[in-house]
């Protein structure tokens, strides 16, 4: 399996960032995508999954109603649209896969990982 992210970057508070997640390497019919970040001193958190094989999605308390979780349907690439950006948002964003599609979205339920792409937001 392999994921690349793409998207990071610096913004200032209230701004938008979008993350992309591109897989390949694999012939899973259905399995779940899932959004992790980890900011310097903390645990990792989850922020969204998505699973394909009927689109459910499940968002984490502090980004619900501000990041919104897709899949691109034309080919194997889900997007992390974040919108009101807060300094509590910078960390490092990773995007993993499970291999099963209805999976509780903790990283431990996740096998591969992308290499992560860096969030900065500043006040």
């Amino acid at each position: 399996v392999h994921i690349v992210e793409s998207g990071g970057g610096s913004v200032q508070a209230g701004g938008s960032l979008r993350l992309s997640c591109e897989v390949s390497g694999f012939n899973y019919d259905y399995y779940t995508i899932g959004w992790f970040r980890q900011a310097p001193g903390k645990d990792l958190e989850a922020v969204s999954c998505i699973s394909t094989s009927d689109g459910s999605t499940v968002y984490g308390g502090s980004v619900k109603g501000r990041f919104t979780i897709s899949k691109d349907n034309d080919k194997k690439a889900f997007n992390l649209q974040m919108n009101t950006l807060d300094p509590g948002d910078t960390a490092a964003y990773t995007c993993a896969l499970a291999v099963y599609s209805d999976v509780a979205c903790l990283p431990a339920c996740f096998t591969s990982w992308g290499q992560g792409t860096q969030v900065t937001v500043s006040s």
